[in-house]
């Protein structure tokens, strides 16, 4: 989407939160893994730039604590167009100026997907996470509080770090019981001179050990 941009060159926007996710940045390299969590993002129905239509908008965690975002909230503010859409999810970030025109009166279903006002980053990190079919999320999970689609940098070679490849992957991070939940394939990560590891599903069985079927 484009329209006339300001002199900081970000663009207005206005509409109401269809989804809350975190933001949250996955590094691979050959069988390890590390992730940067960097605030959330909004998928917002309505109007940026002058377009009509549903855009991502990145936001930070102050601006999370301050308004606490959730599904129906109608709000506002500026964003800027993000610089190398390889590495967000969303379209836009940098975002100032944010105002909540019309909050939410009704409580959230407690059925999936679910919606509310998402936990702090602390807590999705201390949940850990388990792969998410790229299908599943996209038909069902999109405005899942507790799905994340993530941007993926990949150092194909160790001792060459500026090697890298880049895709996304789709996680969960709620309740084990969820009907909605599908693993799909197991992933696979280029590694140098052609090797690659499968990351198997005990990764993530070790990564929820932690918590209970419901939790």
């Amino acid at each position: 989407m484009t329209g006339p941009r300001g002199s900081s060159g970000k663009e207005a926007w206005a509409g109401r939160i269809s989804a809350v996710q975190p933001r949250i940045r996955l590094t691979r390299s050959f069988d390890q893994r590390s992730h940067s969590y960097q605030g959330y993002v909004l998928r917002i129905d309505g109007i940026c730039g002058g377009d009509a239509g549903e855009f991502l908008i990145a936001v930070g965690e102050a601006a999370y604590e301050k308004h606490r975002f959730q599904t129906g909230m109608e709000i506002q503010g500026q964003s800027a167009p993000v610089d190398d859409p390889r590495k967000e999810t969303a379209t836009f970030y940098k975002t100032s100026g944010i105002k909540v025109v019309k909050n939410v009166e009704n409580k959230p279903s407690a059925d999936p997907p679910f919606h509310g006002v998402p936990p702090d980053l602390e807590t999705y990190r201390a949940r850990g996470h388990r792969r998410l079919d790229t299908r599943t999320y996209d038909a069902k999970c999109a405005t899942c509080i507790w799905g994340c689609r993530m941007p993926v940098e990949m150092i194909i070679d160790q001792w060459n770090p500026s090697k890298k490849q880049y895709r996304f992957e789709a996680f969960c991070y709620g309740p084990k019981s969820c009907p909605i939940y599908r693993p799909g394939p197991a992933r696979k990560v280029p590694g140098r001179k052609g090797m690659s590891y499968i990351e198997e599903d005990w990764v993530d069985e070790d990564a929820t050990a932690h918590r209970g079927p419901d939790d």
